[in-house]
């Protein structure tokens, strides 16, 4: 009687599954393993001690994470509220920014001659280190050679020029805008691919029909483009709350004046690696995990329902 092996145990199969070790091994040591140490280490206290959630509760009333006191006078107080709160902030500004001006240049680049021109300089933005970002936009908003207040100079607004970032009701809002340039790119490219796959004679049968070009893009071109706009709503909100070197660079260790600029990912080093209070940085950085881990975990989900 002969014995049949499985496929899988087969030595053909063996071969080929091993070169999957050495980067299995890679990914277990640098990333499986520090993820759950980090996760380990935010239920403990310095002390070696379990605190379960202790941890949690007292990141998250820190004034760094959110400024209660400051979150409740609203508008009166739009700066300096706490990182957690200035992510969302970013999120709330940045990414339908970032968004709608991929899609609008895409749709303006689509027929253009020398189209491929422009879109390289708008995606330089992408490529470009966020290091060498958060230098650029540090001298872009400074008050004597940046961009900025030279425009406002141009236009007759010269009250309204400043240093950006040394003023913390300014700090978070010059980042945020100025972390648009350095995005908008991506969101362009991916747009560009997408309204390639879009047939013409969508658009042959909207104009026989009369359709202005307003309702062409919100009933065609649009609806057609969903995947591309998951895929850039997801990689814009990973993006926006993992944000740290462009904030460390053109504001500073603390996150600008006051903390008005601080972010998760800021406070989590700071924690780290200025107080050396490792517990509280695993646990930011585990609340920032987690949030990350819930986006793509749904919006993957979605893309597969769809």
């Amino acid at each position: 009687m002969r014995i049949k092996i499985p496929p899988f145990f087969s030595l053909p199969a063996l071969i080929r599954k091993s070169f999957f070790a050495p980067a299995l091994i890679l990914i277990v040591f640098f990333v499986v393993f520090p993820v759950l140490q980090t996760v380990y280490i935010s239920f403990f206290s310095p002390s070696d001690e379990f605190v379960g959630f202790d941890n949690y509760f007292d990141v998250l009333s820190q004034k760094e994470i959110v400024n209660v006191e400051d979150v409740s006078k609203g508008l009166s107080q739009p700066f300096g509220l706490g990182a957690l709160v200035h992510n969302m902030i970013w999120i709330s500004i940045h990414l339908p920014l970032s968004l709608f001006s991929g899609l609008i240049l895409a749709i303006i680049l689509r027929d253009v001659k020398g189209a491929s021109i422009v879109k390289s300089a708008i995606f330089l933005g992408m490529v470009t280190p966020m290091i060498v970002g958060g230098i650029i936009l540090r001298f872009t908003f400074e008050k004597n050679v940046g961009i900025v207040n030279g425009l406002l100079t141009f236009l007759g607004l010269e009250q309204l020029t400043r240093s950006w970032m040394a003023y913390a009701e300014t700090t978070l809002f010059a980042l945020i805008f100025g972390s648009v340039w350095l995005w908008t790119g991506f969101s362009m490219i991916v747009y560009s691919a997408g309204l390639t796959t879009i047939p013409k004679e969508y658009y042959e049968a909207a104009k026989i029909d009369g359709a202005s070009s307003f309702r062409t893009f919100f009933h065609i071109t649009f609806p057609l483009l969903k995947p591309m706009t998951i895929t850039v709503v997801t990689m814009t909100l990973l993006w926006e709350l993992k944000i740290f070197d462009i904030v460390f660079v053109a504001a500073g260790v603390s996150g600008g004046p006051g903390g008005a600029a601080n972010v998760l990912a800021l406070q989590m080093w700071n924690w780290a690696f200025r107080a050396f209070d490792f517990n509280r940085a695993a646990t930011v950085a585990t609340i920032l995990t987690a949030l990350t881990l819930v986006i793509t975990i749904w919006m993957t989900r979605y893309m597969v329902k769809k």
